[in-house]
């Protein structure tokens, strides 16, 4: 990372900005399924970002919403639904994967996964354990309470990012407000909060004088792309991770 790698963490230890295909790059492939993967580990990717829910019976899905009305074949809400009854939903045609198989098809994977709800958060770390991906995976969620859960669950073996609070924290701090310090190795951040800047050069000096890696998400556009390389942060998320690399690859950061 460009910043002070957060000490222990291999998740975050790469050289020059990382580029993470968002959802395996939604604007390219559909969104969260193998196909789009995989397409991104053709281009060169060694990140992506996923979300991750619970079925009612525990099986931890690669989805993004709460229901599968949005970008399948089928209606519910995938809290309600045991396993079986998700089995022939498709997206673009292709299965929902479960998160086992995202981490097993290719071994050497780096993934940002989304905890979606406080429910998801012990099956997510048991199958983390199962295949122990403890060093190529970072956690968490815009919900504090889900973050404490991973945390707690998984004991400080594996990389977390911040919660909504403890991001406030850090913007005060960037603004010269006392805030307290986080455990997490890095932050997830759009450029705003509602009307609100969040991502400045302020943001991202304070943040890596903390041992912070700050991460932009979902940068889709060149000019964004350019101006956050520019203020060093240390990965973009993007649903177009053809445009990422490409930009990268002009600036000779493609790694």
């Amino acid at each position: 990372m460009n910043g002070p790698a957060k000490a222990g963490w291999a998740f975050l230890d790469w050289e020059g900005p990382i580029a993470v295909a968002h959802r395996g790059g939604a604007a390219e492939q559909p969104e969260n399924t193998m196909a789009a993967f995989a397409a991104s580990v053709s281009l060169g990717y060694h990140y992506v970002e996923t979300d991750v829910h619970a079925t009612a019976d525990g099986e931890l899905l690669v989805f993004h919403d709460h229901t599968l009305d949005r970008v399948t074949d089928m209606t519910g809400e995938i809290a309600t639904m045991p396993y079986a009854a998700l089995r022939d939903a498709r997206v673009g045609g292709a299965p929902i994967p479960r998160l086992e198989d995202l981490l097993g098809a290719w071994p050497d994977l780096r993934v940002h996964i989304d905890a979606k709800h406080l429910q998801a958060a012990a099956p997510l770390v048991a199958a983390i354990d199962r295949t122990a991906a403890h060093d190529r995976v970072c956690i968490g969620a815009f919900s504090d309470r889900t973050v404490a859960a991973l945390r707690r669950l998984s004991r400080g073996r594996i990389c977390t990012w911040m919660g909504r609070a403890e991001i406030l924290s850090l913007r005060l701090a960037s603004l010269g407000l006392p805030a307290p310090r986080s455990v997490a190795g890095c932050t997830q951040v759009p450029v705003r909060q509602g009307r609100l800047p969040l991502l400045d050069r302020r943001f991202v000096a304070t943040a890596h004088r903390r041992g912070v890696g700050v991460h932009a998400w979902t940068i889709n556009d060149r000019p964004e792309m350019e101006r956050l390389l520019g203020l060093g942060v240390d990965a973009i998320l993007s649903d177009r991770p053809t445009l990422l690399k490409q930009v990268l690859m002009e600036r000779g950061q493609w790694t």
